[in-house]
């Protein structure tokens, strides 16, 4: 699971409705919640790229390979308290309803955390899916190369960046 910024603007909109339309919290500035729900968001991807950047540095001082990366990034994640990969959703939900709770733009919270965490959580798991999309349809494209190889690798990344372009997910 991944989130683009490229798709920030489109779920704040859609979490704002969802749960203003369901009366699970009461504004009189929806569009201030979903500025509020678009800084937790784009938070979560500041703070994720500083955790590749970290795991990528990592990895160099060790001399260990990219295969290794993974791994790596997960350690840093666990190590600030960060969630990513399917605890991506889980951790960016709890951050929201923090934010709900603060936030001087929502005026009541009617719901309870569960409630609140299935609406997010479904809004949140269909924008972020859009990953297993773009490796499926790069990996169609590419059907012919020997995946592991460098020369695999390459073309991998090559082509994801054109579909992610293509999806405006840049």
């Amino acid at each position: 699971m991944k989130l683009y910024s490229g798709k920030i603007t489109m779920i704040a909109a859609e979490i704002t409705g969802s749960l203003v339309d369901g009366g699970d919290i009461e504004t009189s500035q929806s569009d201030e919640v979903a500025k509020d729900i678009e800084a937790v968001l784009r938070e979560y991807v500041r703070v994720e790229r500083q955790i590749d950047e970290e795991a990528k540095d990592r990895l160099a001082r060790l001399g260990g390979t990219y295969s290794g990366f993974a791994k790596v990034k997960k350690t840093v994640a666990k190590q600030r308290g960060f969630g990513i990969g399917e605890d991506a959703v889980t951790y960016i939900v709890g951050q929201l309803i923090e934010c709900f709770l603060h936030s001087n733009n929502v005026d009541e919270i009617f719901s309870d955390d569960q409630t609140l965490n299935v609406k997010i959580r479904n809004v949140l798991r269909k924008h972020m899916a859009v990953d297993e999309e773009v490796d499926k349809e790069v990996r169609d494209k590419i059907k012919n190369l020997e995946e592991g190889t460098r020369t695999w690798e390459v073309e991998y990344e090559k082509v994801r960046d054109e579909v992610k372009k293509k999806l405006k997910l840049t």
